[in-house]
């Protein structure tokens, strides 16, 4: 059990440079507390005391603002890091030595049933504030981008990044042209479209007035000389 314990804490000072002793990370680290209660709350769902796994998981929710349902299954050397709002459901998976960041959320989509939660593999990295929805697998080694919504499958050793998600490395190959700068705004280009539709409508409904006002007149003159 120390043996764990002592691995658990060493892989968040291999992977935090702010932290100063083990000591610091067992007392302080929101994240590490968690991981420790999702430990007990599981034993609990593993034995059918549900109940008691929800209440342990609920408790350390509000301690700490990172919610893991009991069911999820986690491997070993996971660091949460800063860790408020993480929000990890019951079906979700993650391997060994994975690194999440705060407002993360490993959630379903509301329309899978049975395994609706992803599964990460070894090794894995999910920025701020990434959202990865459904029950698909990313793979070992990738990385989430800040900010991503992931709504498919993440293949081994890529990188994801964007709302939706696409795949900009693979390998350390650059996928296509990444350019976050001059990225097209769809609302903008919507927009753009809307305006040109409206401009267009107005000239032809000035030209018809014109065409209008021209008969009307036409008419007018034809009456006077009769």
């Amino acid at each position: 059990m120390f043996a764990k314990l002592k691995a658990e804490l060493d892989s968040i000072m291999e992977r935090d440079p702010a932290a100063r002793s083990r000591l610091e990370v067992y007392f302080l680290y929101s994240g590490f507390r968690a991981v420790r209660s999702h430990r007990k709350a599981s034993w609990f769902y593993r034995h059918n005391m549900k109940f008691i796994a929800r209440w342990i998981s609920q408790r350390c929710r509000h301690k700490t603002g990172i919610e893991i349902h009991p069911g999820a299954t986690i491997g070993r050397g996971l660091f949460i890091d800063h860790g408020m709002g993480v929000v990890i459901g019951e079906t979700t998976e993650i391997g060994d030595n994975c690194t999440i960041y705060q407002n993360v959320t490993l959630g379903g989509t509301g329309k899978d049933v049975g395994k609706r939660h992803p599964t990460l593999g070894n090794n894995v990295m999910v920025g701020s504030g990434a959202k990865v929805l459904g029950p698909f697998k990313v793979g070992d080694n990738a990385r989430v981008a800040a900010g991503a919504v992931v709504l498919s499958e993440v293949p081994p050793n890529s990188t994801a990044v964007g709302v939706p998600a696409r795949i900009v490395r693979v390998n350390g190959v650059r996928v296509g042209s990444l350019d976050q700068i001059h990225v097209a705004d769809p609302v903008s280009q919507e927009i753009c479209r809307l305006d040109y539709e409206l401009f267009t409508l107005k000239n032809e409904l000035n030209e018809m007035k014109a065409k209008l006002r021209s008969q009307e007149s036409a008419e007018g003159k034809e009456e006077t000389e009769q």
